[in-house]
Order: structure tokens, then C-alpha cells, then sequence
């Protein structure tokens, strides 16, 4: 389907089933924490009503819509240019009917969207404290890359309101803020149940770590084995080409 190009903007291929997506050289554009992310939830069942918390240009909804066959996603982004780059995306791929996005601020969701109504909660929010690390003039990366609209706990607190019960919440973050990812998850009653480290390579430490909470679940969890993303020599890892579709 054709859509609208706006300056600067042009439609990359996801490499995967077809995808693509629609983004702007000046603005963030996707990493392979996204596409990781979307591989590590694809145990979310069809079909579960799921949101996406700080959309972007709609990428890891996009990619869930094929991984699990989704019926029912709500993408949340504050930025109203990248609200409508996700807009057009979604329209891109014909996934009108599966995937929608809304305008608001994460902060206020619990007061717009229905308590306890969600099946799954996904995200990958800012990594970086807003009084911490070098933050790049663009104010889209700044707003991408630092905790500028939104921090941590403000995404578990409205994850954890917004949960069913039982409900999974699956997270990108960096291996630094395990910490505080642990205290806050405690905080609003959400267990960990996995964890995975991604590693550039096997001779590298982690510098990405996936997470699966459940709230209201028992104590218990689960460290999978760690994720390499390139061999010795610079190419993918078999599991990084399967994850792209690739094997």
C-alpha cells in the first residue's frame, strides 16, 4: 500500500516477512533491541489485548502483528510527528485492522486507557537517567535515549495499573539499571520470571538485557542462557539469523 513520504523521511525494509516501516534520517530510528525485544515476547498468545509503551514509529508492534498473529495492539507515543510516522507505518503494512496508536503522555495512561485490561505490556523505553550521559541535539534522539518524558518507574507503575492480573510485561533495557529495575518492579508488585544478557559478542560483557515480569506472580526466576549477536568474525550468530528470518 502507498503512503505519504514527508521531507526527510524514507521506508526501510524490516527484512522480515515483507515488513517495512517508515522513518525520518534526522529522527531515531530503530536498533536491534526492537527486533530482539520482538522475538523475546513472541510467547504472547493472539489472542491477548497488548500495549506498546513508547511506539516509536510503531516497529515492535509491527513485528509482533507477524511473530504471534496479535488481533488487539495499542501503540502509545507522546511525539506527535513519530505518532504519525507510526500511523503511516501501520497503514504501510495493511495492519489497520490488528494495530492502532494513540497521542497521550505514558505518565497518564491510567487516567485514559481501562484499569487491569491488558493481557501484555511490552517496552522499550529510554535507557539513560535525563541528568546522565552525552544527550544529542536532536530532540527526537533525546527524548528516545533519556528518561526526558517518561523515566523507569513511570513505565512499571502504569504497567503494573494497567495489567490484568497474571498479566506479562516484557522490557529492553541496559544491564546497568537492573537494579532499579528490580526495585521498582518489587515496588508494583511485578515479579521477574526471566531474564536474558545480549552480548555484542561471546568475548564482550552484555550491554542489553531482556525481561519477562508477571504481576501478582510468585517468587521465581529464570536466566536463560546468555545471546551472542555476532561471531568472532563479524557476522550474525545462527540465532540472530533465525531471529531475522534468515535459517
Amino acid at each position: 500500500m502507498e503512503v505519504e513520504l514527508k521531507k526527510d523521511e524514507r521506508i526501510d525494509d524490516l527484512e522480515y516477512k515483507g515488513l517495512k516501516i517508515i522513518q525520518n534520517k534526522n529522527g531515531f530510528c530503530f536498533g536491534i533491541d526492537a527486533v530482539l525485544l520482538s522475538d523475546f515476547a513472541k510467547e504472547i498468545k493472539k489472542e491477548s489485548k497488548v500495549l506498546d509503551l513508547g511506539t516509536g514509529t510503531g516497529i515492535l508492534g509491527i513485528l509482533l502483528c507477524k511473530k504471534t498473529e496479535l488481533k488487539d495492539i495499542i501503540g502509545v507515543e507522546i511525539q506527535k510527528d513519530v505518532f504519525d510516522m507510526a500511523k503511516r507505518s501501520i497503514k504501510l503494512n495493511n495492519l489497520e485492522d490488528k494495530f492502532s496508536v494513540i497521542n497521550e503522555d505514558i505518565k497518564e495512561l491510567d487516567k485514559k486507557l481501562e484499569l487491569q485490561s491488558f493481557d501484555a505490556i511490552v517496552t522499550n523505553p529510554p535507557y539513560k537517567k535525563d541528568n546522565t550521559g552525552f544527550k544529542n541535539d536532536n530532540e527526537y534522539e533525546i527524548i528516545s535515549r533519556h528518561e526526558v518524558k517518561c523515566n523507569l518507574e513511570d513505565v512499571i507503575r502504569v504497567s503494573s495499573k494497567l495489567l490484568k492480573n497474571n498479566g506479562k510485561f516484557f522490557m529492553v533495557h541496559r544491564p546497568e539499571r537492573i537494579k532499579d529495575i528490580i526495585i521498582n518492579l518489587e515496588k508494583y508488585k511485578m515479579q521477574i520470571k526471566e531474564i536474558r544478557f545480549v552480548h555484542p559478542n561471546i568475548n564482550k560483557k552484555p550491554n542489553m538485557v531482556l525481561i519477562k515480569a508477571v504481576k501478582g506472580a510468585r517468587e521465581f526466576l529464570n536466566v536463560q542462557e546468555p545471546l551472542f549477536v555476532y561471531n568472532e568474525d563479524g557476522t550474525y550468530t545462527k540465532e540472530i539469523l533465525k531471529i531475522y528470518n534468515k535459517t
